[in-house]
């Protein structure tokens, strides 16, 4: 019953008789979205109450490799020049809430309360993962690659995609960015020897049709942590399934042919917060001498990328996707 209505009792007969309205004993539950993309984020510490509503991260861009770092007896040791990026990082109110009423919380079947928290947790989850996946996707993770080919495919370095997919992911497609990101992008991995990759069910297809995944437990050793939904690895790459359409798209590409995907290194999204999104509960919304409840949640939080850039020893995050 929605919010404001009123209950009506219908009959099947003109006098006396109630229609049946018998309900199952069990109300069926639509799977409650877990996080996936929040607990890869990193929060900033420095940032707390009383401190604005944004926060500006300075890097230092790494020394460049000199040809030689030999010194003669009389020469000078050579000065390099430091030189620094900035990121900025806002925060942001966040929240929803359901209105309910104390007749139906004292005449319905079930625990409405009860219920209602648990829908607005669901829906708590699955705004706060889609809110830390799009900075994971946004124009600031710059580094795309786009499946061409089955074993090839192109690069953008500018936060957006410029070509359409062919193809969908495959081994020889993890193999070239995980070589990229160790060779050309001196990406640190996130944990141990392993990048992380949260994938699609469509893009994790690909692979599974490779059949190259080799199962979490057998390179978990005792005390590992195993990330929920981790389906297992590839050339170095932990892979998670997500399966939240606004978070990772399953459809882009020529003919919807292939599922997006992220695969990063340490440091890659930031996490700012004062309140982390939580429940709270209104025991006499709009008064009414407690005719009327609610319940909502609500957080400050803000999102972002580190290093928006594709530089060397900066980059955190290869994108796949496409135009």
């Amino acid at each position: 019953m929605a919010a404001g209505q009123s209950y009506t009792w219908t009959y099947s007969a003109e006098t006396g008789v109630f229609k049946n309205h018998a309900l199952s004993n069990k109300l069926l539950q639509v799977s409650a979205r877990k996080f996936k993309f929040v607990p890869f984020t990193q929060k900033i510490d420095s940032f707390g109450r009383g401190m604005g509503e944004s926060i500006t991260l300075i890097y230092y861009k790494p020394l460049s490799e000199p040809t030689t770092g030999k010194l003669q007896e009389d020469e000078r040791i050579p000065i390099d020049q430091m030189t620094s990026g900035t990121q900025s990082i806002t925060i942001y109110e966040w929240g929803r809430g359901v209105e309910y009423t104390n007749l139906a919380q004292e005449l319905g079947k079930y625990d409405e309360k009860s219920e209602i928290q648990k829908k607005l947790l669901d829906q708590m989850q699955a705004v706060m993962d889609k809110a830390a996946a799009d900075a994971f996707t946004g124009t600031d993770a710059k580094v795309i690659f786009i499946p061409t080919s089955m074993t090839g495919g192109t690069w953008d370095t500018d936060g957006t995609a410029s070509s359409a997919a062919t193809n969908n992911v495959s081994k020889h497609h993890i193999s070239t960015i995980r070589d990229y990101m160790i060779n050309d992008l001196h990406v640190p991995f996130f944990t141990g020897e392993h990048f992380i990759g949260l994938f699609t069910t469509k893009a994790l297809r690909g692979l599974r049709n490779d059949r190259v995944i080799e199962s979490w437990n057998m390179y978990l050793r005792k005390g590992d942590l195993l990330y929920r939904g981790e389906i297992g690895q590839v050339e170095s790459v932990r892979f998670i399934e997500v399966n939240h359409e606004s978070a990772l798209s399953n459809s882009v590409g020529t003919g919807n042919v292939l599922g997006e995907a992220v695969i990063f290194g340490n440091d890659a999204v930031g996490r700012i917060e004062t309140e982390f999104p939580h429940l709270r509960a209104q025991p006499n919304y709009a008064a009414d001498f407690g005719r009327r409840h609610a319940v909502a949640w609500y957080g400050l939080v803000g999102y972002g990328v580190k290093f928006p850039t594709a530089n060397d020893r900066e980059a955190r995050i290869v994108r796949i996707t496409s135009q």
